[in-house]
């Protein structure tokens, strides 16, 4: 399973509460900020959610 590296690039100044909730639930909630997550469908599921609003690079991992 491969990790991930989440950082958020945009405000969540004029989102909706459902998107602020998501980024925090990813660990996020200023600009520049980065979390490290294992994928999973329901990390993929919150990234089509935020995604315009984050920036995703593959970080690698074991099993990768």
């Amino acid at each position: 399973m491969t990790t991930v590296r989440i950082t958020q690039t945009r405000s969540t100044i004029g989102q909706t509460q459902a998107h602020e909730g998501t980024l925090r639930s990813l660990g996020l909630g200023r600009i520049g900020k980065s979390a490290e997550h294992k994928e999973s469908p329901e990390l993929a599921g919150k990234l089509r959610h935020v995604a315009h609003l984050v920036d995703v690079t593959p970080v690698g991992g074991k099993g990768s």
